[in-house]
């Protein structure tokens, strides 16, 4: 349902917060890099898809990590929704400009999504973390799929994984086939209630750059 190899205009497919972000197409792929201020909320930056998808889906691209940076983490963003309560309708394009500085708190506030973090700090303490975020509780506690995993030893910069994640059903999986060992994640979803339509994004904190290819999003029947 969608393709991108990384290698054409992005902005024919994806829209950006972040005033301080910057992407980068080549034969090489996407380079998407957030601002260069250490916990300056202006300094996060968030690509999202234009268009929105339905139902399960799978999602499949090339990963890069290209920087070096101990702060802050990577997340991949599931069916964005906005809470429907005004003036954060559900349709999230039509108040990213509220979303020009990209503070993490006005997503998981005011948006239904399910977000996975990944490449986070040291590459040998890292983890791989799922969360449902619920807009009423404006907090993150009790947003956690369980569990959490740690010391995953992936994503070393400059190394390319191929990730896929699959939201099916009950379940969210994340595979990470990385040069010398292949990884699957998994969280039960039934936790939390359901989500089932929204955009797509690659959230990248403060410091963060990565290289993205070939992405593609597929509907699962």
């Amino acid at each position: 349902m969608f393709s991108d190899a990384g290698t054409e205009d992005w902005k024919e497919n994806w829209f950006l917060e972040g005033n301080k972000a910057w992407v980068s197409n080549g034969t090489d792929g996407m380079i998407f890099s957030a601002g260069p201020v250490e916990k300056e909320q202006a300094s996060h930056a968030v690509l999202w898809t234009k268009r929105s998808f339905a139902g399960d889906i799978k999602i499949e691209y090339d990963f890069t990590r290209l920087d070096t940076s101990f702060r802050g983490v990577n997340i991949l963003y599931l069916l964005a929704s906005g809470s429907g309560e005004a003036p954060y309708a559900e349709d999230i394009t039509e108040w990213s400009e509220l979303r020009r500085v990209p503070t993490m708190s006005k997503y998981f506030h005011n948006m239904n999504t399910y977000h996975i973090s990944y490449a986070t700090t040291r590459p040998d303490d890292d983890y791989v973390r799922a969360r449902r975020y619920i807009p009423e509780g404006k907090t993150l506690r009790g947003t956690n799929l369980e569990p959490d995993y740690r010391n995953t030893g992936l994503f070393h910069p400059g190394t390319t994984s191929h990730i896929t994640v699959i939201k099916r059903g009950d379940w969210l999986f994340m595979e990470v086939d990385h040069p010398g060992q292949r990884r699957l994640f998994a969280w039960r979803t039934d936790t939390h209630q359901k989500i089932d339509q929204g955009h797509v994004g690659f959230r990248q904190m403060f410091t963060r750059s990565s290289r993205y290819k070939n992405i593609r999003i597929s509907m699962l029947n």
